[in-house]
């Protein structure tokens, strides 16, 4: 099994493995050049997200933006992202139709080992990541591994998504909690 296939199934992998270097060098090489485009050359900027997620999308999304591997990464209808949208997407991030993205969102797949020496191998891991239709993430929030967000969902600016969001729910805070229930109105 390569790194690569090891780091798409969630398993341990060394991100340093050539195949998988090669994929970011890639990746940041297009996320560089859709970052320094001209903001009116939109066909220009849509085929630079098709040949970085491998398929067609019509989302919009404000520059600066980053990503790892952009292949692992799956917008739904009408995603847009204002400016600073970084997604370390090392496992899947799976983005549901009309989520917005306030500026500075950070959704993050990788992590490291807890213990010392294991992390000194150079080893890590990736968990996927799911947020669902009608999300709004306001700015600054930060999603972390493995997390999946409901349907309907609002995450207050500045938030840290540790665990799993219900669907119908305003969170906020560090660590992200409920705060408000739709039903609550």
């Amino acid at each position: 099994m390569t790194e690569r296939e090891k780091m798409i199934a969630q398993m341990d992998y060394q991100p340093w493995d050539e195949e998988l270097a090669g994929d970011r060098k890639k990746a940041k090489k297009l996320c560089r050049e859709y970052n320094l485009m001209a903001f009116e050359d939109e066909a220009r900027r849509k085929e630079v997200l098709k040949e970085l997620f491998r398929r067609k999308t019509d989302a919009h999304i404000e520059p600066n933006f980053w990503c790892d591997y952009g292949y692992n990464i799956t917008l739904g209808k009408g995603f847009y992202a204002n400016h600073n949208l970084t997604i370390l997407d090392c496992a899947r991030v799976i983005i549901g139709d009309n989520v917005l993205c306030a500026p500075n969102v950070q959704i993050y797949t990788a992590a490291h080992p807890l213990d010392p020496v294991t992390r000194r191998s150079g080893m890590e891991f990736a968990r996927e990541i799911r947020i669902g239709n009608d999300v709004w993430i306001g700015g600054g929030a930060i999603i972390l591994p493995g997390v999946s967000v409901g349907d309907n969902v609002v995450i207050g600016a500045g938030s840290v998504v540790t665990k799993d969001i219900p669907a119908n729910v305003v969170v906020g805070g560090n660590p992200a909690r409920i705060i408000k229930r739709w039903e609550d109105q």
